[in-house]
């Protein structure tokens, strides 16, 4: 996994033209489209659900990269996985006494299974699981909204997460991505990022995206 991966995050886009915004991506070098699910409960927005994923798998062949900020993530696997998902990616805060029957039934599917943490989740709560899953999103801001501040000391658990690792896996960063915090973040060891008001506000997308690799 020596390529950095960029991940559009389409919260941050035109929903009105949402097609139009996701091929503009595509054609300016991201790797994933990061759709970010979320209920309203978990956290305090609510987005989109699978059918908007199921026409999105339509209108693009990058793989979707989903993220789901919800309570009970087993209640909706099967639909996500259906709709197109090729990565799913749930919350261990919103799964605390079922991750591995989650994970399980994410690749039962035949997708790629993800686990997400809060910034003020502690790494070793998930040490178990690490090497079961196919990624690790580290949420550098509160999940919920995007254009939020880089929290740097959420920079920390990206190491932590390495002692724990007996195999190769993407470790993602999500919020506040730029230049500088991509960075830093890959200088630890992140091979995946979430970049959602950066690349989409940005005068030049193609530049935006190649400037996140660096």
């Amino acid at each position: 996994m020596t390529k950095i991966i960029i991940a559009p995050s389409i919260l941050s886009s035109d929903f009105a033209n949402l097609e139009l915004e996701i091929k503009k991506i595509e054609e300016n070098g991201a790797d994933w489209v990061h759709v970010d699910v979320m209920d309203g409960h978990f956290v305090p927005n609510i987005t989109i659900g699978a059918p908007v994923v199921k026409s999105i798998r339509k209108i693009t062949s990058l793989p979707l990269d989903v993220h789901l900020m919800i309570d009970n993530p087993e209640k909706f696997i099967k639909d996500f996985a259906l709709a197109g998902a090729d990565i799913i990616t749930f919350h261990y805060e919103a799964a605390k006494d079922n991750p591995e029957k989650i994970i399980n039934l994410i690749k039962s599917y035949g997708k790629k299974a993800g686990i997400s943490i809060k910034p003020n989740t502690k790494v070793n709560e998930i040490k178990d699981i690490v090497n079961k899953v196919d990624l690790i999103l580290i949420m550098t801001v509160e999940p919920g909204f995007g254009g939020q501040a880089f929290m740097f000391d959420c920079l920390d658990k990206i190491n932590e997460i390495k002692k724990y690792l007996t195999k190769n896996i993407y470790i993602e960063t999500d919020g506040g991505i730029n230049p500088d915090t991509a960075k830093l973040c890959i200088n630890m060891g992140v091979n995946a990022l979430v970049a959602g008001n950066y690349i989409f506000t940005h005068k030049n997308m193609k530049e935006a995206i190649n400037s996140l690799r660096i």
